[in-house]
């Protein structure tokens, strides 16, 4: 078959492709994987656009970097490889330069060096450019160097493809802009998607979007099956038996691996623990500085710790082929999302083992995550409607001030809505196109209808009587799918699944510590005076005064934590209706309350114990508060004025919102005014719950002005 547009044939064409491979692989007897080749040459050869679902390890960068060169030889422009994580381009990067590919990235962790990429590219010194999906909505990006790419460019990449689908179990709105994007390219440059894990209707949205003006899709589906993997499910009951056995069996998994926890807070003291128990083990979560999180992935690559306790946050991206177990402790919501995390092992290894732990709290993490996952009619809405009312762009923050969305949730919703037309990143922040935008509620209800589906489907896998790696495949619709003979259904138990009581009672302690410190509020949040929140007859805005703030607080736990967490979820959860259950403080969580107090290093004790007013759970509060009072012998002061009209608070709004709705909320009576400026030491604050700690700023700040010398805040819990 000879191709008219380079004049060389398949033959030569493989020749060529199989030189270039031994070079990136440093292997002068290296062959393509079955499919590789064929995906190279439907790109180089007929400017295909193909969509490539092979198993993590199979070769898919190998295919891009291949593909890329071979088009630079042809004359064209270079590839541009639009790629979700930093992790994943540090590597790809320096694979690329290993095989003579001359790769540079453009992203949010590299600003320093833009300026020489884009002389790189002005000289046509640069094959491969990687960037992040974020940098296609950004102004600049846009507007000085994608239009040039465009026009010469030899190869559009998407890499981790599955991002594109809002089927796909990590969806990234950003990534909707790529469909922008391939409408842009003419008939001869090529498109090349890639994945790891696509179930059919993943592939079907991603190849809709491919094949945007009517053009057909080259597709190569291979198995996607393990064959090193060994998995397993071992059920334990508590966190502390699963901390302990981790404690105890950790070194016997092969070689070097990941355990993944489901929460930062878990991530966090699975790691404490483990290291006090003598392990090689470093923390990797969102909560992890960027310096720290390079340093732990190159750890665990150079082995010098034998595991890394993660979030998701290590996820895609990250390359130890040799990566010799994952574990893990909480399972994730989907059967796709599992088997994304532990493909990462045993790429290059005979035998790597798999083995999940499942917790009896997995359903409310999974709940608490969807929750917060798709846009709301209202909140688009409101969202358009500030934006149109605005006379000059927003930022994030400004347009906070104007809708009633924390940070998170509206820069969510602002990338689905820009990715839909609706509205605009331009220099200075966010404006509204004044195109038309329909809420697809229909839409939104099977995805999340899908999403319940795929956590039944995790459910069913912790309790299979046939093969674990089919089901995972199946859930794939892998068409290759087949029992692997290998897990711990078709082999039997091939983990040790004993725990010594000593080291479970030695977890059960380590979970069993109580007192989270709460940093006060030092700053108002901006757009105050829009919303009518004024003070001494002046706009609210900048630090709180001194003499105004709270001191440092305490929680007994986060709602999130392996160990008081459990117990905290099932005291704030709510009826059928969604209605607070209210009820006297639980006697072992009085004990922990009394616990944090004893242990507590504040410069002062305090004198008298004042607590928040509640709607919700005003027997919870008060029975706390007046325990604390009489067990450490304070001054009990009582509740603080509520104002008649006031309604149950919201938790989920931003800081502008939930302070205005606060401001006016409480008062301090008289009786209690007249009491504060006697005490001879600070004031015990007291609530249930702290979650965005406007509600202590906004009562420490009425107590402080009322007389109290220091206000000290405690809760039961914190949220997050």
């Amino acid at each position: 078959m000879t191709d008219q547009s380079s004049g060389a044939t398949t033959i030569d064409l493989r020749a060529e492709a199989v030189a270039v491979l031994r070079r990136l692989t440093a292997r002068p007897d290296a062959e393509f994987h079955p499919g590789q080749f064929e995906a190279i040459e439907a790109l180089v050869a007929h400017r295909h656009r193909a969509l490539v679902v092979q198993r993590t390890g199979w070769g898919k960068s190998a295919v891009y970097f291949i593909a890329a060169l071979l088009r630079r030889r042809q004359g064209a422009g270079p590839a541009l490889i639009v790629s979700p994580l930093l992790a994943l381009m540090r590597d790809q990067v320096a694979a690329a330069e290993r095989a003579g590919v001359r790769a540079a990235a453009i992203n949010s962790a590299n600003v320093t060096e833009w300026r020489d990429i884009e002389q790189l590219l002005d000289a046509d010194a640069v094959d491969v450019l990687f960037v992040s999906p974020e940098r296609l909505v950004n102004p600049r990006f846009r507007a000085e160097q994608l239009p040039r790419l465009v026009s010469r460019l030899g190869l559009l990449v998407i890499d981790e493809a599955h991002c594109i689908s809002d089927w796909g179990h990590d969806f990234r709105p950003d990534y909707r802009r790529i469909r922008d994007l391939i409408a842009e390219l003419g008939d001869d440059v090529p498109v090349l998607a890639t994945t790891a894990t696509a179930n059919q209707r993943v592939v079907d949205d991603v190849t809709e979007q491919l094949g945007a003006g009517g053009r057909d899709v080259f597709t190569l589906r291979g198995a996607l099956a393990r064959d090193s993997l060994r998995l397993g499910v071992l059920e334990l009951g508590t966190a502390h038996r699963r901390l302990a056995w981790l404690a105890e069996h950790l070194d016997s998994l092969p070689g070097s691996g990941i355990v993944y926890c489901l929460t930062v807070s878990a991530a966090e003291d699975a790691a404490t623990f483990l290291a006090g128990a003598g392990h090689r083990v470093l923390p990797y979560t969102g909560r992890t500085d960027a310096a720290e999180r390079l340093a732990a992935e190159e750890a665990l690559k150079a082995n010098s710790v034998k595991a890394l306790i993660a979030t998701s946050a290590l996820g895609m991206g990250f390359d130890k082929p040799d990566l010799g177990f994952v574990v893990h402790i909480g399972a994730p919501s989907s059967p796709v999302a599992y088997y994304q995390q532990v493909g990462r092992a045993g790429r290059a290894t005979e035998r790597a083992d798999v083995l999940l732990l499942p917790g009896i709290e997995d359903r409310d993490i999974w709940h608490w995550f969807a929750t917060n996952a798709m846009p709301t009619q209202t909140r688009a809405d409101a969202t358009l409607a500030a934006l149109a009312e605005a006379d000059r762009p927003l930022s994030v923050a400004a347009l906070e001030a104007r809708v009633d969305l924390r940070r998170g949730p509206l820069e969510l919703l602002l990338k689905v809505l820009a990715v839909d037309g609706a509205v605009e990143y331009v220099p200075g922040g966010w404006v509204g196109t004044g195109r038309p935008w329909h809420y697809d509620a229909e839409r939104y209800e099977r995805i999340a209808a899908a999403r319940v589906a795929e956590q039944r489907a995790m459910l069913a896998y912790e309790e299979l009587t046939s093969c674990r790696m089919a089901f995972l495949t199946e859930e794939l619709d892998d068409p290759h799918s087949a029992a692997c003979g290998r897990c711990d259904v078709c082999a039997g138990a091939w983990y040790a699944t004993d725990v010594t009581v000593e080291t479970a009672r030695s977890a059960a302690d380590d979970l069993d510590r109580v007192g989270v410190p709460v940093a006060p509020r030092s700053l108002w949040p901006s757009g105050l005076d829009r919303l009518g929140v004024h003070g001494d007859g002046k706009p609210v805005t900048g630090k709180l005064a001194p003499g105004e703030q709270a001191e440092q607080g305490r929680v007994v736990a986060r709602l999130t934590d392996l160990g008081w967490g459990g117990p905290l979820r099932d005291l704030f959860a709510t009826d059928a209706d969604g209605r607070p259950v209210d009820a006297e403080v639980p006697a072992e969580l009085g004990r922990a309350a009394l616990r944090v107090l004893a242990g507590w290093d504040w410069a002062e004790r305090p004198a008298a114990v004042a607590w928040v007013p509640s709607l919700g759970r005003p027997r919870l509060v008060e029975s706390l508060a007046t325990g604390v009072a009489r067990v450490g012998r304070l001054e009990p002061l009582g509740p603080l004025a509520l104002n008649p009209g006031a309604e149950p608070g919201r938790g989920g709004t931003n800081s502008a919102y939930r302070v205005r709705e606060l401001w006016d909320r409480f008062g301090v009576p008289e009786s209690m005014a007249s009491r504060l400026g006697e005490l001879t030491g600070p004031v015990l604050l007291v609530d249930d719950l702290i979650d965005s700690r406007w509600t202590m700023t906004v009562a420490a700040r009425l107590l402080r002005r009322a007389g109290a010398g220091a206000v000290l805040p405690f809760a039961l819990a914190l949220a997050g």
